[in-house]
């Protein structure tokens, strides 16, 4: 069967599901609204960043993004919807291939205009303190953003398809972007650099100390993401629908 028709019909998938057009709408407007609260804040401090401030929304925001990428895979582990699934399309690996576009590119969309409206609503509250930051910075901050929250519901998929349970990914992804990153990342140094939401969350910066540089740090977050993707395939792959 060709890719195109198996992609659409992922998507209709993906379009019957109420809850992940809760996820979808909840990115943006808890996003957008805890970055309008950053901009409005106090920013005497000496390391003040304008540019991560005006995306400070995203961090809970990307709970959304994870919560659609489990809930997208965990689906087919509802009665026999992977049995069917498979059924329709024998080549697995194809399979979730198309699911992870579907999963992905509508994340990627949802992203993009979260990160805007962010910046938008923060810059608004900022006023002079953001005249520092250029075009360039802001448009590297903007798709740098949209592509970590595709992503981080990736790696939600691939972790989905692993346990499969969206329960169970949104166990292990949860604790890490809320608990791991900013409670022990203060004592366990270097090494959390290179989490998968630390990692990408350096494009968010207007500067940096670290190891990894913007892209280098989405990079890391790629490698943890397509880590994530290989393990749910071969799960789809190799284990009883």
């Amino acid at each position: 069967m060709a890719f195109a028709p198996i992609l659409h019909a992922e998507w209709l998938k993906i379009r019957t599901l109420r809850s992940l057009y809760g996820a979808l709408l909840a990115l943006p407007l808890v996003s957008t609204a805890f970055s309008a609260l950053s901009g409005a804040s106090e920013t005497s401090d000496p390391d003040f960043d304008p540019l991560f401030t005006a995306f400070t929304g995203v961090l809970p925001g990307q709970i959304a993004v994870i919560a659609f990428g489990a809930l997208a895979m965990s689906a087919e582990f509802q009665g026999a919807a992977l049995r069917l699934s498979l059924a329709a399309v024998p080549r697995r690996g194809r399979w979730f291939a198309a699911k992870a576009v579907a999963v992905g590119v509508p994340a990627l969309l949802a992203g993009l205009v979260t990160a805007a409206a962010s910046l938008a609503a923060a810059r608004a509250g900022l006023g002079s303190a953001a005249d520092g930051l250029t075009v360039a910075q802001q448009v590297r901050g903007v798709v740098g953003c949209g592509i970590y929250l595709a992503l981080t519901a990736l790696l939600a998929t691939g972790l989905a398809a692993l346990l499969r349970s969206g329960v169970g990914a949104l166990s292990v992804l949860i604790p890490l972007v809320l608990v791991v990153s900013f409670v022990v990342g203060d004592t366990a140094g270097e090494v959390t650099d290179f989490l998968p939401d630390k990692a990408g969350q350096v494009v968010l910066h207007q500067t940096w100390d670290g190891t990894l540089g913007p892209w280098g740090g989405l990079a890391v977050t790629a490698a943890w993401t397509a880590a994530a993707l290989a393990a749910g395939a071969w799960s789809v792959r190799h284990r009883d629908a």
